[in-house]
């Protein structure tokens, strides 16, 4: 039986994908550093945020910070009400979800700051039993740390809980910790990153989340 339900935000419940891409590329260009394609931007998406760039640009983690730093300003500079958007059927599935009984936890490598008020924009405070960012843990995906974190503060064995994203991150993540997988098709990988990662369940379309727990 599934108690408890692990769910990423960026690419499974919101559609962060065109903000985060835009303001990874305005962030190379202010700072002079190689250019990079949209799906080379796209396919980093779900890390923590100085790892992108490691990974992007192949720059060592000062320079990792520095970009950091500036994609946060330009960021928060676009993120105007409206940008960013829940995809199709999350609040009336989420509704349902916590109605009959499930737990719902975010686990996310965005930052406590953002993802809070995300949360809080959306209007799924009174949904969500607990949200961890990546400040909230020394390991991040893939590791388990994050969905280990949840399953301990909120007393629910890995058997008991799933864990829903958009990224063979999230689905590695998960299945580390012990806990069933679903992967969303509609996200920021495909869905055969998401089968070769492990995925237990592939949804094309977030209300048919329920028929995998």
């Amino acid at each position: 039986m599934t108690r408890l339900v692990i769910l990423d935000f960026d690419g499974t419940l919101a559609d962060t994908q065109p903000l985060i891409v835009h303001s990874l590329l305005r962030t190379i260009s202010e700072l002079n550093l190689p250019q990079r394609t949209d799906a080379q931007c796209r396919s980093i998406i779900g890390l923590p945020l100085a790892e992108c760039f490691v990974r992007l640009l192949g720059v060592d983690d000062v320079m990792a910070e520095r970009c950091a730093d500036v994609y946060r300003r330009v960021f928060d500079e676009d993120n105007h009400p409206g940008t960013v958007t829940l995809f199709p059927h999350v609040l009336e599935t989420l509704q349902k979800l916590h109605s009959s009984g499930h737990l719902l936890a975010v686990c996310s490598s965005r930052g406590r700051p953002t993802l809070e008020a995300f949360v809080r924009d959306f209007h799924l405070e009174p949904l969500i039993a607990m949200v961890v960012s990546a400040n909230d843990v020394q390991l991040h995906k893939p590791h388990p740390e994050p969905v280990l974190r949840i399953l301990s503060a909120l007393n629910v064995g890995a058997g008991e809980a799933v864990v829903v994203g958009d990224a063979s991150y999230d689905i590695l993540m998960g299945r580390n910790a012990g806990c069933r997988t679903v992967g969303v098709t509609y996200g920021n990988q495909s869905a055969s990153d998401l089968r070769n990662a492990g995925a237990n369940c592939l949804i094309d379309s977030f209300d048919l989340l329920p028929d995998c727990l």
